[in-house]
């Protein structure tokens, strides 16, 4: 372990997130939008929340000595693709962001079954909304109401463990797609080689895929066209899952009844993109975490397991 003040551990943590850590050890703070200071280039450990790619670069570069850099994003892609050295583990804060990006993709998933788009439109327009008013049938296409309505999760994680059970409680039929199939949580999961048959008796996809090679454009124009024309698609995982050109061109041919996403392929949404014209799509801009919960525990216990030589958790895979 490097030589530091009084012996400590010295841990960088960034001034975007207030961090209360129970240990001991010479907790400093850095700017999340400069380059680490030569002086702190002997860090052990660096906690990351909401440094831009070209900042994380940067930081690779200075610290040479690091052993841990503890994200507190649910995916761990920026760190992993920023150029750590070999030695340090790269971890992620996968489950502090459950249950509030489960919360956003319910709202989003509602926002799109009762038409809240519709109704801030009526409202804008000075309108009463008759269409939706007053008495509606149970069983519409695309559906009005949860209720006996069929959800597909692709991607059965932490976060999906989270919104299944809300999504239950509110009537709807909710199944899993993943890698391999199973039983988690107590909801059937199809492995992802079925998907087309899945695909095709769903209302509702919910996307909650981490950003990998192999997920990259997984909802393409073929995937698309497998889901019937009534079926809403809602985005919550990352935006270079989905084909964006072919999603738009879904929206605008009706191939699809509508769509809500948080997450785009490049962040900011370019102004130019098509996706701000594509007909009955919301977008949400990445707020659907933000709030990491449980991450001072966190930290403080990752800190404790890299000191005593034990294992860590969340550890990322590095390309």
């Amino acid at each position: 372990m490097p030589a530091h003040y009084d012996g400590l551990m010295k841990i960088l943590v960034p001034n975007s997130f207030e961090l209360s850590l129970d240990l001991d050890a010479e907790v400093v703070e850095y700017d999340i939008r400069a380059d680490i200071p030569a002086e702190h280039a002997d860090a052990d450990v660096l906690v990351v929340w909401g440094n831009q790619n070209d900042q994380l670069a940067s930081a690779a570069k200075t610290l040479t000595q690091v052993r841990l850099v503890q994200t507190l994003m649910a995916g761990a892609d920026a760190v992993v693709n920023a150029g750590f050295r070999d030695e340090a583990i790269l971890a992620s804060g996968v489950g502090m962001h459950d249950k509030t990006v489960a919360e956003h993709a319910l709202a989003l998933t509602l926002a799109l079954v009762r038409k809240l788009p519709t109704l801030h439109q009526a409202k804008a327009d000075h309108r009463w909304a008759w269409e939706i008013s007053g008495r509606q049938p149970l069983n519409t296409k695309p559906v009005t109401t949860l209720i006996g309505t069929d959800v597909l999760l692709w991607g059965f994680g932490s976060i999906a463990k989270s919104l299944a059970p809300l999504l239950t409680s509110l009537g709807a039929n909710v199944k899993g797609a993943a890698r391999s199939a199973g039983e988690r949580d107590g909801y059937e999961v199809v492995a992802e080689d079925s998907l087309a048959d899945e695909l095709a008796k769903t209302d509702i996809l919910v996307m909650i895929l981490p950003d990998t090679p192999a997920t990259e454009k997984a909802l393409d124009a073929e995937k698309l066209a497998q889901l019937p024309d009534h079926a809403f698609v809602v985005n919550v995982g990352r935006g270079r899952t989905v084909d964006e050109e072919a999603f738009v061109k879904a929206l605008t041919d009706g191939v699809i009844a509508g769509a809500a996403v948080d997450v785009t392929a490049v962040e900011p949404l370019p102004e130019d993109s098509p996706m701000w014209d594509a007909p009955n799509l919301i977008i949400s801009p990445h707020a659907a975490g933000g709030r990491p919960i449980g991450a001072d525990a966190l930290v403080t216990e990752q800190v404790r397991a890299l000191e005593a030589g034990t294992e860590l958790r969340n550890v990322a895979a590095r390309s």
